[in-house]
């Protein structure tokens, strides 16, 4: 779990650590500023936190386990939501970069590959299990979109 430490305050969890990064640096903003819109991004966060993760972590934390299957077909059919939502826009909710694509790229972009020598066995089963094989064009543009703006 990704923790920080801003202030003398330890802050836990990706999207709380996003929100406050966002209160102290609104410009540009990761959510939307319409409420609905934000509520979208909110269930987008919550969703890919606490439902999309599931399965590579249990591919990855339980090797005999007899649901990998069933996990990998989770995780292999989540490729056609992303692309769908990719239909029309640039990223995940819309035209701008926003939550949604900070919170999924660093998964995601192991569709498009991973290096040889990367040690972490997670990394190794987003890589085998999101193989971008076939169609996937919007997804494809969208991880090289996501990798070619400027990191930290």
């Amino acid at each position: 779990m990704p923790v920080v430490e801003i202030d003398g305050r330890v802050i836990a969890d990706s999207p709380v650590i996003l929100r406050e990064l966002e209160r102290r640096v609104p410009e540009p903003p990761l959510w939307p500023a319409d409420p609905a819109r934000g509520a979208e991004a909110d269930v987008f966060v919550d969703w890919f936190n606490r439902v999309w993760k599931v399965a590579p972590n249990r591919i990855a934390d339980e090797p005999e386990a007899p649901e990998q299957d069933a996990w990998a077909a989770e995780l292999r059919g989540s490729l056609d939501r992303f692309d769908a939502l990719l239909e029309g826009r640039d990223f995940l909710l819309g035209n701008r970069f926003g939550v949604a694509d900070v919170i999924a790229f660093p998964f995601l972009k192991y569709a498009a590959s991973i290096e040889p020598d990367d040690p972490d066995r997670f990394h190794h089963v987003l890589a085998e299990q999101l193989a971008l094989r076939g169609d996937y064009e919007r997804l494809r543009g969208w991880i090289a979109r996501c990798d070619a703006l400027p990191r930290a």
